[in-house]
């Protein structure tokens, strides 16, 4: 599906009318950047990508190899800065990375503008987002899973609309009014602006390994089992994402089984899904295809552009 383009009505539509899921990755966050620019921490112009971030961490806790292997890889590197500094240290490292007034990007701002409430997946640990929810005076609720808070057990947290400080409840338990209110689920935890209290990151090896743990579990702690259910007869939509991450493939292949188990979803139930990735490989083609997903190769600045353009047909 290489030289056409994406079904922009299709996907218009089924945002409006709160039958798309969209999921934000890495590449979500730094769209807009100039292609070669390079990232310095001490500009903070824009958001590293997870090579820079890596290479930030490695500095800084003299990493002692220079594999790229090793170098570019965010999640050893970041164990290694854990093992060797602390993770109060890591923590700290990339609240300095993350907690700034970054511009928000197009995508955010369209996101924000949609007027049917959306439940919205985001695996990155900026506020980009919230920011831009906030700046069009869009309420939505928060819900977050946490990484290193073992006070907290196995709940999640969550923020209610206009809250400062979250609420800890389980996953099994939380009940949302999904179809009156955005929810954004950042599963890979987030900075806090205000404070750095509810700070938290799955960024560490060990971090992934906690969180597909807890998604294979039959009680499935890691995701709440009311998303399982609103995702029924629902399409994704995938920006940011990239499928040579092996952490991404993991994490979809156990949606998509835990889905099945929950809701009971067959081949025949399956409606469409989309991502949008520029230059895809062929073997990242063949990835997103055997997931049953239609992969469209085009920035998101452009998807986005050209999916404003649908919305203001309405």
């Amino acid at each position: 599906m290489a030289d056409i383009e994406p079904p922009f009505g299709d996907i218009w539509d089924g945002l409006r009318a709160g039958r798309v899921i969209p999921f934000l990755g890495a590449g979500a966050s730094i769209v807009g950047r100039a292609e070669g620019a390079a990232w310095h921490a001490s500009e903070a112009a824009f958001l590293p990508s997870g090579r820079e971030l890596a290479h930030f961490l490695a500095e800084r806790s003299n990493f002692p190899s220079q594999d790229p292997a090793d170098v570019d890889d965010l999640a050893k590197v970041a164990s290694y800065t854990a093992d060797v500094s602390g993770r109060a240290m890591l923590r700290q490292r990339l609240r300095a990375v993350f907690n700034h007034p970054y511009r928000g990007s197009p995508l955010h701002a369209f996101l924000a503008e949609v007027s049917t409430p959306l439940l919205i997946v985001v695996t990155n640990y900026d506020t980009l987002l919230e920011q831009a929810f906030q700046a069009a005076g869009k309420p939505y609720d928060l819900v977050v899973y946490p990484a290193d808070r073992a006070a907290i057990g196995h709940a999640l947290l969550w923020w209610p609309h206009g809250q400062t400080d979250p609420v800890a409840v389980e996953a099994k338990e939380l009940d949302l009014d999904l179809e009156r209110t955005t929810v954004i689920y950042k599963m890979h935890g987030t900075t806090w602006p205000a404070s750095e209290t509810w700070d938290n990151f799955v960024i560490t090896e060990e971090d992934y390994v906690e969180f597909l743990s807890r998604m294979t579990t039959n009680s499935s702690s890691a995701v709440p089992a009311q998303f399982y259910q609103y995702s029924r007869q629902r399409s994704f939509l995938f920006l940011g994402y990239s499928l040579h991450d092996w952490n991404l493939r993991v994490v979809l292949r156990n949606l998509r089984r835990q889905f099945e188990t929950m809701t009971g979803k067959s081949d025949e139930d399956d409606v469409p899904s989309w991502a949008i990735q520029r230059r895809p490989s062929p073997l990242e083609r063949r990835l997103w295809s055997r997931r049953r997903v239609d992969i469209f190769d085009m920035d998101i600045d452009q998807f986005v552009s050209q999916l404003a353009d649908w919305k203001r047909r309405d």
